[in-house]
C-alpha cells in the first residue's frame, strides 16, 4: 500500500527544517557567541586630568569614527563598531578629547592595531581590540592593571545597593 504526503505534511517538514537550520549552527545548543560584534574599545582612565565632564571624545578607526560626550567618572569605557568584514590589519586608532567650550583637544592620540579574532563557536566571528589611555602610558593596546582595578571598583559600585538606579 502507498502513501500519499499531502502538501500540509510538507509544509511542516519544511518549517521545521528553515528553524533547525536557521537555529545557531544547526544543533540544539546555542551558539556561545552569536552577536559578536566587530569593534575597538578603550578604555579611558580620566585620573590626572581636570574635570573633563562634558568634555567631547572622538574614536576614530577604519575609516569610521564615532563621537559623543564623556560622563563624569573616573573610567569610562568608549567603544567603535567596525564593519563584519573587517580583517586583522586595521591600522591606526585614533583617540581625542576636546574639553568642554574648548577649541584644540587636550588629548591627541594614535596607536597601530592588529585586531583579534573572537569565535561565535559556530565557524563565524568578529574581530576586535580592547586599548586603554591613560594620562601616563597615553593609548596602548595592553591593558594596564591600574585600568583594569579602575573598571573592577567601577562595575563593584554600580552594583553595591547604594547605586542610583
Amino acid at each position: 500500500m502507498k502513501r500519499a504526503v499531502g502538501p500540509g505534511v510538507l509544509a511542516i517538514v519544511s518549517a521545521v527544517t528553515v528553524t533547525v537550520t536557521a537555529s545557531a549552527c544547526g544543533g540544539s545548543e546555542s551558539c556561545a557567541g552569536v552577536g559578536v560584534t566587530s569593534q575597538v574599545g578603550v578604555m579611558f582612565l580620566q585620573r590626572g586630568y581636570t574635570d573633563l565632564a562634558g568634555a567631547s571624545y572622538e574614536l576614530c578607526a577604519g575609516g569610521r569614527c564615532v563621537r559623543d560626550t564623556l560622563e563624569p567618572g573616573d573610567i569610562t569605557r568608549l567603544s567603535l563598531r567596525l564593519p563584519d568584514d573587517v580583517g586583522p590589519d586595521l591600522g591606526a586608532v585614533r583617540f581625542r578629547v576636546t574639553p568642554k567650550g574648548g577649541g584644540s583637544p587636550e588629548i591627541d592620540e594614535s596607536a597601530d592595531v592588529k585586531l583579534t579574532r573572537q569565535s561565535d563557536g559556530c565557524g563565524g566571528g568578529a574581530y576586535s581590540k580592547g586599548l586603554a589611555f591613560t594620562r601616563q602610558g597615553g593609548l596602548t593596546t595592553k591593558v594596564p592593571p591600574v585600568v583594569t582595578a579602575a573598571w573592577r571598583d567601577h562595575l563593584r559600585s554600580l552594583a553595591s545597593p547604594s547605586a542610583s538606579p
